[in-house]
């Protein structure tokens, strides 16, 4: 997208997979990302303004936990970067909970709508960056989530309530009788964050590709057309 005029600046936290660095490894991850953008921001905001380029932040899993514990909040994130996008959250990521927990009223936790989509948005697929159908302002943040990801909506709390993404509107490709059972639905989700990859994108903990899209969606290079993002996209999609 931009012809390998970029540089990428990134740690590893963890020896652990990640989904286990999930449950016993998550302050390492959290201090990681903490001290890699301050390290890269202390750098990048030495650079005279007329000379810096463009500063972007990136998480995937619990990378993503990492990469939003440099923050305060999304008005930080505005504030200190170019863009941000953030693919298959831990359902624990403190921003990602506040952001769906203040969702405007009537959007589902799927797919929530945070304050008119002005700043901040949330896709499953490509084309969800179109809802709301208003005006998306710069610097974007953007989240992919996919209503099948199990690394996205497991938590302590499924032992004993009801989450919400099973009372509303299921995800496209949630099974219908999948219900909300004490324990049960818990221990269902735990198993399915063991095998949540390997998938076509959009779908489980697999994002592949759509991650194009949605970096054409945030910041991509003036000039840049919907042709070449298909184009992209296509590229990038494994061989069947």
């Amino acid at each position: 997208m931009y012809n390998g005029d970029t540089a990428i600046v990134a740690t590893q936290y963890s020896y652990l997979p990640s989904w286990l660095s999930f449950l016993v490894d998550k302050d390492r991850a959290a201090e990681a990302g903490i001290e890699l953008f301050e390290a890269v921001y202390s750098e990048w905001i030495s650079i005279p303004s007329d000379e810096r380029p463009k500063l972007v932040v990136f998480g995937e899993s619990l990378g993503s936990f990492g990469a939003e514990s440099a923050f305060s909040g999304l008005h930080d994130i505005r504030n200190r970067t170019d863009a941000a996008l953030f693919v298959g959250p831990p359902n624990s990521n403190p921003l990602w909970s506040r952001f769906v927990g203040d969702r405007d009223e009537g959007s589902p936790e799927i797919l929530p709508i945070y304050r008119e989509g002005l700043w901040l948005r949330f896709a499953g697929l490509p084309e969800d960056v179109k809802n709301p159908d208003t005006e998306w302002a710069s610097p974007r943040t953007l989240y992919l989530q996919h209503a099948s990801d199990p690394i996205v909506w497991w938590s302590p709390g499924l032992m004993f309530s009801e989450p919400d993404w099973l009372r509303e509107k299921r995800g496209r490709d949630v099974l219908s009788t999948l219900n909300w059972i004490p324990l049960v639905t818990f221990l269902q989700i735990s198993a399915d964050m063991m095998s949540s990859t390997g998938y076509p994108a959009g779908h489980g903990h697999w994002y592949g590709e759509n991650q194009t899209d949605a970096w054409a969606s945030i910041i991509a290079p003036d000039g840049w057309t919907d042709k070449q993002t298909q184009e992209l996209h296509e590229l990038m999609a494994p061989d069947d």
